[in-house]
């Protein structure tokens, strides 16, 4: 009985969350919880004239960068990389020049592999900073919706147009230059395009079947079409130049593929459990309660403002998405909004839902 009435209290919550929110076109959530004998798969809104279906793929924007951290994480552990290796051991030199140079000095090669796993590197975030002068790159990219844009455009024209806020190590801010660092990293070490390094890697071992880098393919096409993406209220899922999130937020996927995802990370089937820890310790505040570890987003208890009660670990992003394990519960939480600027509602969403997981 008590399962049925927690199923029904999500599911409601869910669909008052979606139906009274302008912004959200379409949303999605899975909730997983053996312990609780709980699996909730749903979806509200609708792509176009179809109805959103929980099968269908979406954008899962920041979340990616969980799944990049554990793709460096397997690197690391086959000892083709490591966490304290210089960036500079792997990028082309005119690439790497001025990257990093603040008040004067040029810290670039003191950029670690580490750091940009945990937004340390000092470096500018090209998708949310501004420029003193110009436009900023979202009204760019809006502008020029057919452009292509590859990661290593996108970073010289962060090199370009922003300031770089701290050395190397000496404190945060959220960075998806220094994620597309790292993905051209792996394409480095691997001689490999990005996308066939995730498969290789990830989706194909864990039958993600339907996840894949944006403007790649799945393993196998999915039944359903890719979910209605959003900005400023702009279906911009078809924008060539999206092509720009590439390892800091390209990867379109599915609640049940997350899931085989995040399952496969608690079980320690993907990198060992020693790994994981490190991942979660070597961390920075990213906002209150919140820590960010390498690809790791760990919620943390602070009295009055994040009760132990949502203690959780995994990733969010900026359109509303979220995937996160509750060891307390042994729950997945795995959802999207799809519109840029509701990371707030998305995680929101899964707080109230551990709620309705505890009454």
């Amino acid at each position: 009985m008590k399962t049925a009435q927690t199923t029904a209290a999500i599911e409601e919550l869910f669909r008052k969350t979606v139906k009274k929110d302008s912004q959200i076109y379409n949303a999605y959530m899975l909730v997983n919880s053996e312990k609780h004998d709980i699996y909730i798969n749903m979806a509200e809104g609708s792509t176009g004239s179809m109805p959103a279906n929980p099968q269908q793929p979406y954008y899962i924007a920041s979340v990616s960068k969980l799944i990049s951290a554990v793709l460096t994480s397997i690197l690391v552990e086959k000892g083709i990389i490591s966490f304290e290796d210089p960036i500079a051991r792997y990028l082309e030199p005119d690439l790497l020049e001025n990257l990093h140079v603040y008040k004067g000095t040029d810290y670039t090669n003191d950029i670690k592999i580490k750091h940009l796993l945990n937004h340390t590197s000092g470096l500018h975030d090209f998708f949310e900073d501004k420029p003193k002068q110009g436009k900023s790159f979202v009204d760019l990219i809006l502008e020029e919706p057919s452009r292509s844009w590859t990661a290593k455009e996108g970073i010289i024209w962060a090199k370009q147009h922003l300031e770089p806020h701290s050395p190397p190590g000496k404190g945060f801010h959220y960075s998806d230059t220094g994620y597309h660092l790292l993905g051209l990293i792996i394409e480095k070490v691997t001689d490999k395009p990005y996308g066939e390094v995730l498969r290789e890697y990830i989706f194909q071992p864990l039958e993600m079947k339907h996840s894949y880098l944006v403007f790649s393919e799945p393993i196998e096409n999915s039944d359903t079409p890719l979910a209605h993406l959003y900005l400023n209220n702009i279906n911009i899922t078809d924008y060539k130049c999206l092509s720009v999130m590439h390892a800091g937020g390209g990867i379109i996927s599915t609640n049940e593929d997350l899931l085989k995802f995040m399952k496969a990370l608690v079980r320690h089937e993907l990198i060992s459990e020693s790994t994981i820890a490190k991942m979660k310790q070597n961390c920075s505040k990213f906002f209150i309660g919140i820590d960010y570890g390498y690809g790791v987003m760990n919620f943390k208890t602070i009295p009055v403002l994040m009760p132990e009660k949502y203690n959780v670990w995994g990733n969010a992003g900026s359109t509303g998405t979220f995937m996160f394990y509750h060891p307390a519960t042994e729950t997945y939480l795995i959802g999207g909004l799809n519109h840029f600027r509701l990371n707030r509602k998305g995680i929101k969403l899964m707080l109230q839902t551990i709620d309705r997981i505890l009454k």
